[in-house]
């Protein structure tokens, strides 16, 4: 089994952009033109894209649909879209446009019935977004946190048939301070499905340190900021993730 890396591309206005603990006043603006990002991951090796409609997750809806569907059409891959993603209206909107996994995060505590739904409907189609701040869950664009703890929330979708949870680190996401790899793992031993690690991707020990984790139900992993800012090689970061785990790593 290897482990899968997901570049990714935040939207914001129609711009690449990075936030720092997701707030939208602390976004560093990478690009204008989303369609040539993913393109430029593909040329690297990218076989996944991980693709996040900021202004959606606040606004509840989606708002940089045309960008988001520019770079469908762009990636030979497989593209997961997250972000104001609160029905099943959004998720038909989503897969119909081609993408690959819709990934559902304030719903998924809010309208927990929703996303069963969708998941049984739509078998390994579905991700749930698990976002947390200090190990409980936060919602709203990660400007609210519950008081839900996120091994409890990530419990409830066991038996659903989600695809995988999509656990972030709001306190380390496009700061660089290194994946949380110990609260991460811990979340894939305690459920049943696969985790995908997001948030903190500081460069290429992050992947060596999550590497040895696939057999624990790590299925890949979330950077953005670290390629952006060439701190991370992805085709270096991809032929790591598919290689043997190294001896004494982990």
């Amino acid at each position: 089994m290897t482990l899968t890396i997901f570049p990714a591309i935040d939207l914001k206005g129609g711009q690449v952009v990075r936030l720092a603990e997701g707030d939208m006043a602390r976004a560093t603006v990478y690009g204008d033109d989303p369609a040539a990002q993913a393109r430029l991951f593909a040329d690297a090796g990218a076989t996944h894209l991980h693709v996040v409609d900021l202004d959606g997750a606040f606004a509840g809806e989606s708002v940089n649909g045309a960008a988001a569907e520019s770079i469908i059409a762009a990636f030979p891959g497989k593209v997961q879209v997250g972000g104001g993603i609160r029905d099943r209206a959004g998720v038909d909107r989503w897969l119909a446009l081609g993408v690959e996994r819709v990934i559902i995060g304030t719903a998924a505590l809010k309208d927990p019935d929703f996303v069963k739904s969708a998941a049984r409907d739509l078998p390994g189609r579905i991700v749930v977004g698990v976002d947390a701040r200090d190990g409980m869950v936060a919602t709203e664009g990660w400007a609210d946190v519950s008081d839900v703890r996120v091994e409890d929330l990530a419990r409830r979708f066991e038996d659903a048939g989600v695809a995988a949870l999509l656990f972030t680190d709001v306190g380390r996401d496009g700061l660089l301070k290194g994946c949380n790899v110990g609260a991460t793992v811990a979340l894939a031993r305690a459920v049943d499905i696969p985790v995908v690690a997001s948030g903190g991707v500081a460069g290429i020990d992050d992947i060596h340190a999550l590497r040895p984790h696939v057999a624990d139900g790590i299925e890949g992993v979330i950077t953005g900021r670290a390629l952006y800012d060439g701190r991370l090689d992805l085709a270096e970061a991809i032929a790591v993730a598919g290689s043997p785990p190294a001896c004494g790593r982990g």
